[in-house]
């Protein structure tokens, strides 16, 4: 089985970072985007990037940015990765790709299966995929609501390689997802945490393992 890829986001402290990555992640991801409780200014942001440079892929969360902000996201973390959780179209992503120069992930809200015809447009302008669970009507967050959706979903589905499942994942679910699905790739932030924004580094240290024993 191939390696699998984790990705544990909404880090916004020192000490869950180190946690991060002495637990092995391989991408980390510092949220900008202020109803979140996961929210880092972009100078804390750029303290955390520094501190994991070299020993993640360092990833700014943005919420539908405008070119002024993502000029000062770029300058401030200088990401590996730019993560676009908003209601960006498939032009406004190859067009934030094309003027930053960086990777983009674009996260696609998905409830029923109806939901996966957006993926192929989306996949021709973003370096990878990130499936997350829909928001409930209302909600405040685009992400990082601690909701599954039905994997079963994805089954038949041609996804392209590197595509990244999240929303409502945690170490005693994360094995399930990877084999049901068949995708070697995952996001957790609300998972790994203690309460909203607050993250716990034995819970990270276990969600990487769990994920990890699927290899």
């Amino acid at each position: 089985m191939a390696d699998i890829c984790v990705k544990i986001c909404g880090l916004s402290t020192e000490p869950t970072l180190d946690a991060a990555l002495d637990a092995g992640a391989d991408l980390v991801g510092f949220v900008h985007f202020p109803k979140s409780p996961r929210h880092v200014t972009l100078e804390q942001g750029r303290g955390l990037a520094q501190r994991a440079r070299g020993r993640a892929q360092r990833v700014v969360l943005l919420v539908d940015p405008d070119d002024a902000l993502l000029a000062a996201a770029i300058e401030a973390l200088d990401p590996d990765l730019i993560q676009l959780h908003g209601r960006e179209t498939p032009q406004r992503v190859a067009e934030i790709r094309a003027r930053t120069g960086r990777p983009v992930m674009k996260a696609v809200g998905i409830a029923a299966v109806a939901d996966l015809r957006a993926l192929p447009a989306y996949a021709i302008v973003a370096d990878r995929l990130l499936l997350d669970a829909k928001p409930p009507p209302g909600a405040d967050l685009p992400g990082g609501n601690g909701r599954c959706f039905d994997w079963d979903i994805l089954k038949g589905s041609e996804l392209p390689a590197g595509t990244m499942l999240s929303g409502g994942l945690d170490s005693g679910n994360v094995g399930t997802a990877l084999a049901r699905t068949g995708l070697v790739a995952v996001d957790v932030s609300s998972g790994v945490e203690i309460r909203p924004g607050e993250k716990d580094p034995d819970r990270i240290a276990a969600f990487v393992a769990a994920a990890r024993r699927r290899a």
